[in-house]
């Protein structure tokens, strides 16, 4: 079978490397990612000016290629370019450097590229490591990966074709499991810096503080906090189902 592999951290992100040596332990791995970092770009694509590709030594037994457009465009080229006439049988995106869970994942440029693959009727995972560290010990997160990539070969997605994997920064004998949850409901309370450039113009730097006010305990937010790997299934339909009914009275203006 054929895997794609690919992130929003880099080609040569520590993460990516982490996740392709666990992918190769299952198929023929094809990576295809950014040249640069593109946290936060979400499901954005590239439709205003060209899109380059270009195939690089990475690793052995693994052809890979850098895209100099988002983590989206990379799964669309890998897709109809690249094996427009081969089926890609998994998609897995990752390991990010920091979590994607709860509100994280509408920014999220690494949970974007796998929901484009399974828009495209691929399987896929995404895999987070709460860990920004550029020298982040991704060993459990690895060990974690394999169990799930294993099972979910074995078994199937369920009724799904997303899944959105956090991992807590532990070692792997502190990790107390895998907790299948729900996303929590937090935000970020946003912060913008203001500086002066050099030229004398200004300019505003983001910065927040994420607030995790759920009142529940089935969160993934919360299992994480516990010490769980937590696991989210993952649709690509936002209708707000509850408010249907409320709405109805709107066709009859």
């Amino acid at each position: 079978m054929k895997i794609l592999v690919t992130n929003d951290d880099g080609l040569f992100a520590p993460g990516i490397r982490a996740l392709t040596e666990v992918a190769k332990e299952f198929g023929d791995v094809v990576v295809v990612a950014p040249d640069s970092p593109k946290s936060g770009q979400g499901h954005a694509i590239t439709i205003e000016s060209p899109i380059r590709l270009k195939k690089v030594n990475y690793m052995d037994g693994v052809e890979a290629y850098e895209c100099s457009g988002t983590p989206v465009d990379c799964v669309k080229l890998a897709k109809n370019v690249l094996y427009k006439n081969d089926e890609i049988s998994f998609c897995f995106s990752g390991i990010n450097h920091g979590s994607n869970a709860s509100i994280n994942i509408i920014y999220s440029g690494t949970m974007s590229a796998a929901m484009e693959a399974s828009l495209e009727g691929i399987p896929s995972i995404g895999f987070s490591l709460l860990d920004y560290g550029h020298d982040a010990d991704f060993k459990p997160a690895q060990h974690y990966a394999r169990k799930i990539i294993a099972h979910c070969m074995k078994n199937g997605f369920g009724n799904t074709m997303l899944l959105n994997v956090n991992i807590p920064k532990m070692g792997v004998d502190d990790i107390k499991g895998i907790k299948i949850c729900r996303q929590s409901k937090a935000g970020w309370k946003e912060e913008f810096q203001e500086g002066v450039d050099p030229r004398g113009q200004k300019y505003y730097w983001l910065t927040g503080t994420f607030v995790h006010d759920d009142p529940g305990t089935d969160d993934d937010w919360t299992a994480l906090e516990s010490g769980f790997v937590t696991v989210v299934p993952v649709s690509s339909d936002m209708t707000d189902y509850q408010a249907i009914g409320s709405l109805e009275s709107l066709q009859k203006i």
